[in-house]
């Protein structure tokens, strides 16, 4: 796989059972383009590397930002899944308590 940074031409080899592996690399172009549109000036190789840190902090923050955001959602249904198990025990329950009571029709 080929990239351009900076104008340069970078060949990566990557595994083949990797389908994402060319999203990700766009994903890089792209953020490293964006830093570097907001960074004016000539491009030194110093000011490259900072473009390119800058570039894996953003995406680091991303990544982070994104798994904070899976974690919270998954603790949120994690929380209504056990409430709904306990309503459905609680229901159970009176169901074994009460058999001859009649459940609740639809219609």
């Amino acid at each position: 796989m080929t990239i351009e940074l900076f104008g340069q031409p970078y060949t990566f080899k990557t595994q083949s059972d990797i389908p994402w592996a060319e999203e990700v690399a766009d994903y890089l172009v792209k953020e490293v383009n964006r830093v570097e549109g907001v960074q004016s000036g000539t491009m030194s190789n110093a000011n490259k590397i900072t473009v390119m840190i800058s570039a894996a902090l953003n995406i680091a923050k991303d990544c982070l930002e994104t798994r904070r955001d899976h974690q919270a959602l998954v603790d949120n249904l994690a929380q209504r899944s056990a409430q709904w198990v306990s309503r459905l025990d609680r229901c159970a329950m009176q169901a074994e308590n009460h058999p001859d009571d009649k459940l609740p029709t639809g219609g």
